[in-house]
């Protein structure tokens, strides 16, 4: 299952800093707008200490963790709705991917230019949010002219719901809110999913902060995008770009945990990142585990046992005959799948059980 968290943000303000530190793709970094041209993508393991423990439980000849991917996607000026800078590139890019990862400079630095010549969180998030709702805004009317046309000349109940629906999108983008703030229901979001409305996409935003910030925890610029992001329900995570970049090149683990203890950090800024763009898009994670390998598999939260195992093959989905679960905590307690049964601790599912975060499964199929 291969999603996409894009990365956006102003020009300079550590979004490619932040890509190289959790991608082995490394993004360039320069100190002037649009070094970034075409979207570079990394694929990031997904933090999971659920993973050490089977192995130490199974054995296995391999691990192999989920995964989820970051695009780094050009950075974006004022006017890029209408195609300023490198605009156009940006909005596509921003189109195609699942979830947003809005990247905010929370620092102060003489030595690192910002695009608008100051340093406001508020103002920069603003800025983005503007650019989209206005693409938005522009899909809606379009639609909507459409769809007015065909309800007046029709008649069709449907299309008149279509029109109810495009108006309520359009009053809320108009108002300079995001399409996800609008209150519908999963019926009702039919109604623009032809669109690929750009602000309806979850969002978490990272407020890149200095050395000393990190160390408190926040600073005045944090608090100011965090009561804004506040307004539409958004996670914030304060994160040093800079440091995580350093963080990154420390392959020794003790190393890094000792890196860490420095600034008082239990782990990285990076690990949080990951653990909530994967939660953004509202994945869970269950597991296979034997002896050639130990394996994590992302599947969307409230999948039936029969779409989760088609994660693995679609061959596994259609000649689905039932499930055998193992919970972890019963894994470690008991040691062994034989002691796990003896103990009558593994369940038999059927079509209509919905696979929960941490399930470890085996699936029995007949093609």
């Amino acid at each position: 299952m291969s999603l996409q968290c894009g990365i956006v943000g102003l020009p300079n303000v550590g979004k490619s800093t932040l890509f190289s530190a959790i991608s082995s793709a490394k993004a360039e970094a320069a100190n002037y707008p649009f070094c970034t041209i075409e979207p570079n993508v990394g694929v990031v393991e997904v933090p999971d200490d659920r993973l050490r423990v089977l192995e130490r439980l199974v054995n296995p000849q391999r691990i192999i963790p989920t995964i989820i991917e970051f695009v780094d996607i050009a950075g974006l000026v004022k006017g890029a709705s209408q195609g300023a800078g490198l605009g156009n590139k940006f909005l596509a890019n921003i189109r195609e991917v699942d979830a947003v990862i809005h990247v905010v400079r929370c620092f102060e630095d003489d030595n690192i230019v910002h695009v608008e010549g100051r340093v406001n969180p508020v103002s920069d998030k603003e800025i983005i949010d503007y650019e989209l709702q206005l693409k938005d805004l522009e899909s809606v009317d379009k639609k909507l002219q459409r769809i007015e046309k065909a309800a007046r000349t029709s008649g069709d109940a449907k299309a008149k719901a279509e029109v109810e629906v495009l108006h309520r999108y359009k009053k809320v983008l108009e108002q300079g809110k995001s399409a996800r703030t609008v209150d519908v229901s999963d019926e009702e979001r039919l109604a623009v999913a032809d669109l690929h409305l750009l602000t309806i996409k979850p969002v978490v935003y990272v407020a890149n902060v200095d050395e000393t910030s990190l160390a408190a925890g926040t600073n005045e610029y944090v608090e100011q995008l965090r009561a804004a992001a506040a307004e539409e329900g958004a996670e914030v995570i304060v994160i040093c770009a800079a440091i995580e970049a350093q963080i990154a090149e420390i392959e020794d683990l003790d190393e890094r945990a000792m890196f860490l203890e420095e600034y008082g950090l239990t782990e990285s800024g990076l690990s949080k990142l990951i653990r909530a763009s994967y939660g953004l898009l509202n994945l869970i994670t269950y597991f296979t585990a034997g002896e050639k390998e130990v394996r994590a598999w992302t599947i969307r939260r409230g999948w039936k046992a029969p779409q989760a195992a088609g994660v693995i093959h679609s061959d596994f989905e259609r000649g689905f005959i039932r499930a055998e679960v193992i919970k972890l905590a019963d894994y470690d307690q008991y040691k062994t799948e034989a002691a796990i049964k003896d103990a009558g601790k593994m369940a038999v599912e059927g079509k209509e059980y919905i696979v929960q975060d941490g399930d470890i499964m085996h699936f029995r199929f007949n093609v």
